[in-house]
């Protein structure tokens, strides 16, 4: 993963699948309320080819499997790795294949419904071992690259906790929500670390990017303190600015899908109470020839 497109494909990943959640965990409440809306770790895709309705988990678990494969053969040399890192990246996926295997076997037997805490107990595993492994992490990341992985780090925390909460309280709306917000903004800020740190172009003003191996990884190096400092606080605008964007965006989401299906609501409401009025002259009617 210490690559750009190490960074730039999971967090296209991650960015994707968080806002799939998003829009089908406003979409849920919305339709049920605060009183029937239960979290989800995963949402069936509703197309005409019933075959598709487990996409999400299928994606999840090819795609989990696959970068282990990567990280193990160590692409893009294809040659069996045996360093300390990438089987520390391996072992982030294989708990993501665990959390997919797992749910998309309860799915299939009929039995998720009654075996969906222990869903949620592996969705948290996933976002628990990633933290463990980021903070202990073999590779000692310094300076610039240490402030933005220290800055992903509260990321996986936040995640992490709304995991357990929704785990724990399956009827929050707010823990579902922060939960699939992070995943955006994990995602995003993985795609943001690409750049900044592995494209010469993107690299702060003071630093220079030095590559190694076969220049395929690279290390920010700044000139002095004052450029660190500058670099370290760009990084820090740059945290606040994407999640910014992404907290404009779950607000639209919101106000639009909640106003959507809440006027839906209203009208299904409006329909029923109207189909039941012409019964109650019947009613009155049949009672008072019985009593004639």
């Amino acid at each position: 993963m210490g690559t750009f497109v190490g960074h730039l494909v999971p967090g296209l990943a991650l960015t994707l699948l968080g806002l799939w959640h998003s829009i089908n965990t406003i979409s849920a409440y919305a339709l049920k309320g605060s009183t029937n809306f239960t979290a989800r770790f995963w949402y069936p895709f509703n197309s005409p080819f019933s075959n598709l309705k487990y996409l999400e988990l299928i994606f999840i678990l090819f795609f989990s499997v696959f970068a282990i494969f990567i990280q193990v053969l160590d692409f893009p040399f294809l040659r069996l790795s045996f360093e300390l890192d990438n089987f520390e990246h391996a072992s982030m996926f294989l708990h993501l294949a665990i959390f997919s295997g797992f749910t998309l076997s309860a799915e299939l037997t009929h039995s998720l419904e009654r075996l969906s805490g222990v869903s949620g107990i592996l969705a948290a595993s996933v976002l628990g071992q990633e933290l463990f492994l980021l903070h202990f992490h073999s590779t000692d990341h310094v300076g610039l690259e240490g402030h933005y992985h220290w800055l992903l780090q509260l990321i996986v925390l936040v995640s992490f906790v709304a995991a357990l909460a929704a785990t724990s309280f399956p009827t929050s709306f707010p823990a579902a929500l922060v939960l699939s917000t992070a995943v955006v903004f994990q995602g995003c800020w993985f795609m943001n670390m690409g750049f900044m740190l592995w494209v010469p172009e993107f690299v702060p003003k003071g630093c220079k990017a030095q590559l190694t191996e076969s220049s395929m990884h690279s290390a920010v190096a700044c000139a002095s303190h004052e450029a660190d400092l500058r670099a370290r606080a760009l990084a820090n605008m740059q945290f606040s600015w994407i999640l910014s964007g992404i907290l404009i965006l779950v607000g639209s989401l919101c106000l639009k899908l909640v106003g959507k299906y809440s006027s839906n609501v209203d009208l299904i409401k409006y329909e029923q109470l109207h189909s039941r009025v012409p019964d109650v002259p019947i009613a009155i009617d049949g009672f008072k020839k019985v009593h004639t």
